[in-house]
């Protein structure tokens, strides 16, 4: 490469750079102009004699005043008003809410129920940096209630990554009967819907990952990569259900990728096993006297009922209320002699 090919390949970098500022501070200037017109609105149509016909009425006099204005009709004043009406106690979703597109804030208050809900999927895009179509797609598998109700986390030098009890991959389109082989083939083909299932911090390394202890070679399903954790992870992939043995597997792989792969400073190796399904007696058993950071999580191929998953998450919610309740109950004091 000669020196102009460098000074070109350096100019497109510069111009690409600004362009995205560009872009990203339209969004944020946007994002700040549907915020202060859904403040007026809700402030007006409250104090208004003309109550929701208030904003029915700008909406007319806008369009015929302002024939070619696009993107304030009827239905997206009402919108803003409702962006501003919903989070304007958040001190969180005031603080943030520039960084996400206009496209993304819609796609959350319709596809959510709670502030907590909304509040969650607001973290997780910026955190993942979610486009339209993968934030559609995390709030139509239920992420949050799966989020929720799992609560398994893996810990490294500090940093704790949660990991789902059940992972949701109707992406992959598989027939109703299907290999393990079939199962890996698909989500090497479908890498991308898998990353975004697991999270976008996994960088895929392998299929069928080789190690060699003594003579004997092994080989891993998938291995990724997590930038977070700065660790390697195993996945094998089970159809049926959980069996203890597996877990001896993993336990031995992990320790193979730790003696052989294991960058100096890198963290050790985790391991996830993903059967179709698992009884939490049996994996309580089996993980009680297990010290390598392993999971054990279940897949299905297919979208998970949200309302199953809400009413699993209600339920969880109110034991946990009521175990707080019980651990705060007033302890009787002796009781006075007569």
């Amino acid at each position: 490469m000669d020196s102009i090919d460098t000074s070109v390949l350096k100019i497109m970098g510069m111009v690409e750079e600004t362009q995205y500022k560009v872009l990203k501070n339209i969004n944020a200037e946007l994002i700040q102009l549907y915020w202060n017109v859904g403040k007026y609105l809700f402030e007006e149509s409250s104090n208004s004699d003309w109550g929701d016909s208030f904003i029915d009425e700008t909406a007319s006099r806008l369009k015929e005043r302002y024939p070619d204005l696009k993107g304030y009709d009827r239905r997206n004043l009402y919108r803003m008003r409702q962006f501003y009406e919903v989070y304007h106690k958040s001190e969180f979703v005031s603080t943030v809410m520039t960084q996400l597109s206009w496209t993304n804030h819609m796609l959350i208050l319709s596809g959510t129920r709670s502030m907590e809900e909304k509040e969650f999927y607001i973290r997780l895009s910026l955190h993942e940096k979610y486009s339209a179509r993968e934030l559609k797609r995390q709030i139509d598998s239920s992420y949050y209630e799966r989020s929720q109700i799992s609560g398994q986390t893996i810990t490294t030098k500090n940093k704790e990554l949660p990991f789902l009890n059940n992972y949701v991959l109707e992406f992959l389109n598989l027939p109703k009967e299907y290999s393990e082989k079939d199962l890996k083939s698909a989500i090497v083909q479908n890498l991308k819907g898998f990353i975004l299932e697991i999270g976008k911090d996994f960088s895929f390394v392998s299929e069928e990952f080789r190690i060699q202890v003594g003579d004997s070679e092994y080989y891993i399903d998938l291995l990724f990569y997590h930038r977070g954790l700065n660790c390697l992870v195993a996945f094998e992939l089970k159809i049926g259900k959980f069996q203890p043995d597996f877990l001896g597997k993993m336990n031995f792989y992990l320790e193979a990728l730790d003696r052989e792969c294991k960058k100096t400073k890198e963290n050790p190796a985790i391991g996830i096993i993903l059967c179709t399904s698992k009884e939490e007696e049996v994996v309580e058993y089996a993980m009680s006297r297990n010290l390598s950071p392993a999971m054990i999580s279940e897949y299905s191929i297919q979208l998970i009922d949200k309302k199953v998953l809400q009413k699993k998450l209600k339920e969880l919610k109110k034991m946990l209320s009521e175990s707080d309740q019980m651990f705060f109950l007033p302890i009787a004091g002796p009781s006075k002699k007569q």
